[in-house]
């Protein structure tokens, strides 16, 4: 049967009877479906009702605490306490709120650069060029390394803790690269610059009640602009070159005027020794000349002799004699005779 047949209407004898007047039907040719809507009782609702509780007061009455953190709790806004690591119990929301920062944790901020994704480095010319003190630019790159010491002070008293350290960091390391000449900066002074820097931002920090200890401070590179790198490098190496000619120089003359002073002094000791041994000498002659001069008075011919004696002991041990009997004439006996040794019999 078509869909337009059920929208007919009709005729005189289609029409059913229904009751005494016999009125026209309108009941469609199918059944419709009848759907139950079940009767609503209070005690379902009070058992919504606790099942919504139980899921809001459970997860938010019991918290847990890192070992590495510290439990910071506020009740209705205003700080309460300080809870260890561990669980914990508190009042849920809205009553207690609880936030826990990472107090052992090392923090790392970055001045000059900033580190990407994948570990290469990105510059930030308008951080790192500083201003020296004798009007020259040097590049910087600064790490802070600082972690959490008041948990309190950290959430409450500062909004954005780590911008904080990098402006205080940044104003701080300005000032005194400002106060210093580029050649410190770049060599010697770069231990008592980090150790400036590392107690005047602390201070800063403290006067700000930031909650926040500077661990260590690390001058990651100091250099100057790439615009000029070549030139400073050129300036480094002959200054270089100067220092080392200057210690060469220093080495040698260190090396020489000692040596020339120690054979000055020795050449000094040397004469006076000469100069004594020969006054100690004249002096004993002289004696020994008196001595012989007040014998030679006493007794002049036992002295004479006695001269002449010392003296042929002085000088025969050392010359090669001959002894010859009066009944001998002449050399020929005297055999056998080394070559010359007639000459000196003879006398000639």
């Amino acid at each position: 049967m078509p869909w337009d047949d059920l929208h007919e209407s009709k005729g005189p004898g289609e029409r059913g009877g229904g009751g005494q007047g016999g009125g026209p039907t309108n009941k469609p040719p199918f059944d419709i479906p009848q759907i139950k809507v079940p009767k609503f009782k209070p005690s379902i609702f009070w058992i919504i009702v606790g099942l919504l509780l139980l899921v809001w007061i459970i997860p938010g009455t019991f918290y847990f605490v890192e070992p590495d953190e510290e439990g910071v709790v506020v009740t209705f806004g205003d700080f309460s306490r300080i809870t260890t690591p561990g669980m914990h119990f508190k009042f849920p929301s809205p009553i207690e709120h609880v936030s826990t920062p990472k107090v052992k944790k090392i923090r790392r901020a970055e001045i000059g650069f900033r580190t990407v994704q994948g570990g290469s480095l990105q510059k930030v010319p308008a951080e790192s060029l500083m201003l020296t003190g004798d009007q020259n630019i040097i590049d910087i790159n600064l790490v802070v390394q600082y972690r959490v010491m008041d948990s309190v002070s950290y959430l409450f008293n500062v909004r954005r803790v780590h911008k904080l350290v990098r402006n205080v960091s940044e104003t701080v390391i300005r000032g005194i690269v400002g106060s210093r000449k580029i050649d410190e900066a770049l060599t010697t002074g770069k231990a008592v610059i980090q150790l400036n820097a590392q107690e005047q931002i602390q201070k800063l920090l403290d006067k700000h009640k930031s909650g926040i200890q500077i661990v260590t401070i690390q001058l990651q590179d100091v250099h100057p602009p790439e615009q000029v790198a070549a030139a400073f490098k050129d300036v480094v190496s002959a200054r270089e070159d100067k220092e080392r000619m200057i210690n060469e120089a220093q080495g040698y003359r260190n090396a020489v005027i000692p040596e020339a002073r120690g054979q000055a002094a020795q050449i000094v000791r040397a004469s006076e020794a000469y100069r004594q041994e020969k006054i100690s000498q004249a002096e004993g002659d002289a004696q020994r000349f008196m001595s012989q001069y007040n014998e030679y008075i006493k007794a002049p011919s036992i002295t004479r002799k006695r001269l002449y004696l010392d003296t042929m002991e002085e000088v025969l041990p050392s010359m090669q004699k001959f002894i010859m009997g009066n009944n001998k004439q002449g050399v020929l006996p005297i055999l056998p005779l080394k070559p010359g040794a007639l000459d000196s019999v003879t006398g000639r």
